[in-house]
């Protein structure tokens, strides 16, 4: 993977910042995008010359596709794409605001479609590429209070699979990888006391949620190092799939 290119969505913190981690420690130059400015700049200070920093509102089409222009004309042909935006809104149904509902969706599933489009367009031209998209096990199982989350990730997750169906003909592959609870600011901002860990790691019958059979919340390496190898030619036989890392919390379903 040395001295390739790749652009990775939702890049400022948590799982995208340790994928960008797990990419230029192979080597790969990253196109970071996220919307939070501040820590992009923080990435490029890290990974010394290896990261170049393009602050964007994925929810607007257009821009992206001004910025994906952009990264082609100043950093070159992009071999990879790791989608891994994505924002949560807890809540339940009735409670949902139509904003809430609707920005979900612009993030999770429009601000995805939009980056993935603009890279396949130069992808296919080149007849070569790997794009990754981090979903959820949510999209596979029925979530309380997470209506809108749930939804917008089983979108995503199924705009992964058509995409890569319809781009194996250019020897693109399109792979999902799909978390459980992962040690990060999205889920803490859920937890209220310090066993909160605990709580999710044993499950709760009143919630319908099962626990975490292997007994531990993921880390953020470990789901970095899973779209690692799903983008890497060591996956090159791989395409349209879904990669559960969850611990088997969602008990293979």
């Amino acid at each position: 993977m040395n001295g390739k290119l790749a652009i990775v969505s939702g890049a400022a913190q948590g799982i995208g910042a340790s994928v960008v981690s797990a990419l230029v420690a192979q080597g790969v130059r990253v196109a970071a995008l996220d919307i939070q400015a501040e820590g992009l700049q923080t990435l490029v200070a890290q990974h010394h010359g290896l990261v170049t920093a393009y602050p964007l509102d994925l929810s607007h089409g257009q821009n992206v596709s001004d910025v994906v222009d952009r990264i082609e004309a100043e950093l070159g042909a992009v071999d990879m794409l790791a989608n891994v935006a994505g924002i949560l809104r807890m809540g339940s149904i009735l409670e949902c605001s139509d904003e809430d509902w609707h920005h979900t969706f612009a993030v999770n599933t429009h601000g995805l479609f939009y980056v993935s489009r603009a890279v396949a367009r130069y992808m296919v031209g080149r007849r070569s590429g790997s794009i990754v998209t981090v979903g959820s096990n949510a999209a596979a199982i029925p979530r309380m209070q997470m209506a809108a989350y749930a939804a917008s990730k089983a979108a995503a997750a199924h705009f992964a699979k058509c995409l890569g169906l319809e781009l194996a003909q250019y020897n693109i592959r399109c792979n999902i990888v799909s978390p459980g609870s992962t040690d990060t600011q999205m889920q803490r901002q859920l937890w209220q006391s310090g066993s909160d860990a605990e709580k999710v790691i044993a499950g709760s019958l009143p919630h319908y949620r099962t626990g975490i059979p292997l007994g531990r919340i993921a880390d953020a390496q470990d789901i970095a190092a899973t779209v690692l190898f799903l983008l890497s030619d060591a996956a090159r036989h791989i395409t349209m799939h879904d990669l559960r890392v969850d611990g088997g919390a969602t008990l293979g379903a």
